[in-house]
């Protein structure tokens, strides 16, 4: 089974800045996209940003021109770095991963991170 293991959530103030990262490991496996969610009390988690194999991007209105994803291919490693922050960026982020692994494919998702962004 291919884990997930996400880091750098913390507290930051508005206007700073946060990377977060996600690690896959695990034996016999291939990765696809991936994509960072995130989900804020008493809402539904929402789409942040999606990554494809080959580096093409997408973001969610809200967060475009404020953060970036990036991926690692030969690290299994996926980062969003988060600038700009604003107090509605408050919320648990989760990664998420297409795992492919023999003849199996399936998403994979990180125990999730917190980020609050506060004065």
């Amino acid at each position: 089974q291919v884990q997930l293991v996400e880091s750098g959530g913390g507290l930051v103030q508005p206007g700073g800045s946060l990377r977060l990262s996600c690690a896959a490991s695990g034996s016999m496996f291939s990765i696809g996209n991936m994509g960072w969610y995130r989900q804020a009390p008493g809402k539904e988690r929402e789409l942040v940003a999606t990554i494809t194999w080959t580096g093409s991007t997408n973001y969610a209105d809200s967060v475009k021109g404020r953060f970036t994803i990036s991926r690692e291919n030969a690290k299994n490693t996926m980062h969003l770095q988060m600038n700009s922050l604003k107090p509605e960026d408050t919320a648990v982020y989760y990664c998420n991963m297409r795992i492919y692994s023999g003849l199996n494919a399936y998403d994979n998702w990180g125990q999730g991170t917190q980020v609050t962004v506060s004065s």
